[in-house]
């Protein structure tokens, strides 16, 4: 299998699997204060420490969850309980559903008022648009650092300096980027940063959610006094320490194997513009993730092109995975072009640290076959 899909998750560090494995077995619950307890504590505490040095945070701000969509959730769901008199939120067109979904549940049985911004044709977010959205009742706004589907990155601390100025907290979803680029809390501005750790070679079940101001955040899951209080419920303690080991090794990798995959991810895209001359890279002329690239086939049918790619034993998608089982086009694709046809023929490839230069030869050869099959 050639695997291009790392957008939707990507390998565990090796580490990270050493890591965990000893705490499949460790029969320590973190709460309780016998020995075995208190040893499985530690190893929360260390990783809690690990993730908030690389992301630049405190240790205190960081609360373990199951993974970026409780995050999520939980980031908007105490905006609005710390400022009940505030209920309009404004976040983006083009956001993870683990964002949107959450804001229409809240938009139809809530009554909280949602201003979903639109984007440009190349998946930009115009500063104005936040500028002027903003309300005196707004209780957050939550903008995605990268996107998932395109890898289009926005200024998250510009948005967060107009945010400030109007007394507005910020909440943006990292998922796609940690790892991948720089992500430092500290500076960026926000109130709350969510992370998933299967994007970034931790195993899947375990995020977290970074807080500013712990001591004014409201849980969205209400039990014991685990995470500080701010979570109830047992702490995964095995993944937690696999998250903490993967944020070590993304540290210590830094970003020059990311250097090697944006020439790759270039290289293709070259390639595919010189054996489809109609085809179209999405959001080419802004920052993007160098990973990401979203490509435009015009006239092959973005799930057939990927039900066959795999036949082929090559793992692409043709948008969220969260999203995929779904009998309809890209909505982010959808949203930047107004394109029904666009959002309905466009796939998506991520590559990884460990993608070569012949599986990427080996996808542009697979389409070509595909779309002599189907002229």
């Amino acid at each position: 299998m050639i695997y291009l899909d790392h957008n939707a998750t990507t390998l565990p560090f090796p580490e990270a699997i050493d890591a965990m494995l000893p705490w499949l077995h460790h029969c320590g619950n973190p709460s309780s204060i016998h020995a075995t307890g208190r040893e499985a504590r530690r190893a929360v505490e260390a990783a809690r420490h690990s993730v908030a040095e690389y992301l630049g945070a405190e240790a205190q701000q960081v609360i373990f969850t199951s993974g970026a969509t409780e995050a999520n959730n939980t980031a908007i769901h105490s905006a609005l309980l710390r400022q009940p008199s505030k209920r309009h939120l404004i976040t983006s067109s083009v956001e993870h559903s683990a964002v949107l979904a959450y804001c229409d549940y809240l938009e139809q049985h809530h009554g909280v008022e949602v201003t979903r911004l639109p984007v440009g044709i190349d998946g930009s977010l115009p500063m104005d648009a936040l500028r002027n959205a903003l309300r005196d009742d707004t209780a957050l706004v939550s903008l995605m650092w990268a996107n998932n589907e395109t890898g289009v990155m926005w200024p998250i601390s510009e948005f967060t300096k107009v945010c400030v100025e109007a007394g507005v907290p910020f909440h943006t979803d990292a998922v796609q980027a940690v790892g991948k680029v720089p992500v430092q809390f500290a500076t960026c501005g926000a109130n709350y940063l969510s992370l998933s750790g299967h994007k970034f070679g931790a195993p899947k079940g375990i995020g977290a959610l970074i807080v500013a101001d712990p001591e004014r955040f409201m849980p969205l899951l209400h039990g014991g006094k685990q995470e500080q209080g701010h979570r109830g419920g047992t702490e995964n303690v095995a993944h937690i320490v696999a998250l903490g080991a993967a944020a070590e090794q993304s540290k210590l990798q830094g970003r020059t194997r990311w250097e090697r995959v944006a020439k790759l991810r270039d290289q293709l895209e070259v390639r595919v513009a010189q054996r489809f001359p109609e085809a179209e890279a999405h959001g080419v002329t802004v920052l993007r993730l160098p990973n990401t690239s979203n490509l435009y086939f015009p006239g092959m049918d973005s799930d057939a092109l990927v039900t066959y790619l795999d036949a082929q034993g090559i793992a692409v998608s043709s948008g969220s995975a969260c999203l995929e089982s779904a009998l309809a086009p890209s909505h982010v694709i959808l949203a930047m072009t107004d394109s029904y046809e666009r959002a309905s023929e466009s796939i998506r490839i991520s590559l990884g640290p460990a993608s070569t230069n012949e599986e990427v030869q080996r996808l542009v050869d697979a389409v070509e076959i595909y779309a002599t099959l189907n002229a």
